[in-house]
């Protein structure tokens, strides 16, 4: 009888935002990733200018993920833990953890019981991206939700992209003059997770709102996007990089291994950007 009134109901509005059994928020997302030239830094034969008047020209561009999760934070977008905030004692959020202003760096799980009063975070849904990504051809992919779509009542407010592998490679070369280096140099910088740990080579935290509950439209298009760009090399000073006997600079070599830690944690600095679209109620 409850079921039969709910269906007239229906019928008699013209429609329902749920249906008994029907997830709070039902999500449909994509995800895209790319690396893309910034228009005020091209130069008229297609290299970036960097900061440091060095110039790339990435020509070669890929990464491939352990997957995405999609975190719940006690108190919501409206009074928790942001990493894009970060609360008072902390200077920045990235990675997982908070650089506090002490020096210590903090989980985000224990910085965000503090913000929210004990109540912490935990993961609705992991988002499966399978295959390497070609990120100078980027799509935008369809993916399916673990364990589902369905989301029970809460707000997501973050997504946090773990990366099992990133590689970039091109040409750099030196606009001073005089120059620092003659001519143009091959580079590579790959990084990935070490074959004795589970965890990510690295972590990208990005922001949203999106409210699963009885008040907003459940379907909700969620489109996921991570764009690098040129800014990542910014504080790479080219000319104290060791070439191998091929003459290719490999920043992942033990001889770089402070560029590749400086653009390690300058990668962690990254946002991915979410774009939520609600469906009609």
């Amino acid at each position: 009888m409850r079921r039969a009134f709910f269906l007239l109901s229906c019928l008699g509005l013209g429609a329902c935002a749920w249906e008994p059994g029907q997830g709070f928020a039902v999500l449909e997302p994509t995800v895209r990733a790319a690396y893309e030239p910034l228009a005020d830094r091209t130069t008229p034969d297609g290299y970036q200018q960097l900061s440091s008047n060095y110039q790339v020209l990435v020509d070669g561009a890929s990464l491939r993920l352990s997957g995405i999760e999609l975190i719940a934070i006690a108190g919501g977008s409206g009074g928790g833990f942001n990493p894009a905030n970060p609360p008072p004692g902390y200077s920045l959020c990235h990675g997982g953890h908070c650089h506090r202003d002490d020096g210590a760096l903090i989980p985000y799980e224990q910085v965000a019981a503090e913000a929210g009063g004990g109540g912490g975070s935990s993961t609705v849904a992991t988002l499966p991206v399978t295959g390497p990504l070609n990120l100078l051809a980027p799509e935008r992919l369809a993916v399916e939700c673990l364990p589902d779509c369905a989301l029970p009542q809460t707000t997501v407010s973050q997504d946090r992209w773990g990366i099992e592998s990133l590689q970039l490679e091109g040409t750099v070369r030196d606009a001073r003059v005089p120059a620092r280096f003659p001519g143009e140099r091959r580079f590579r910088w790959v990084l990935s997770r070490t074959s004795t740990s589970e965890a990510p080579a690295a972590v990208l935290d990005g922001s949203m709102d999106l409210p699963s509950d009885r008040s907003t439209p459940p379907q909700a298009k969620l489109d996921l996007n991570l764009v690098l760009t040129a800014r990542l090399f910014d504080a790479v000073d080219w000319s104290t990089l060791t070439e191998g006997s091929d003459g290719v600079v490999e920043i992942s070599d033990e001889e770089n291994r402070e560029v590749h830690a400086a653009l390690k944690e300058r990668l962690a600095t990254v946002s991915p950007e979410a774009e939520v679209t609600r469906g009609e109620r």
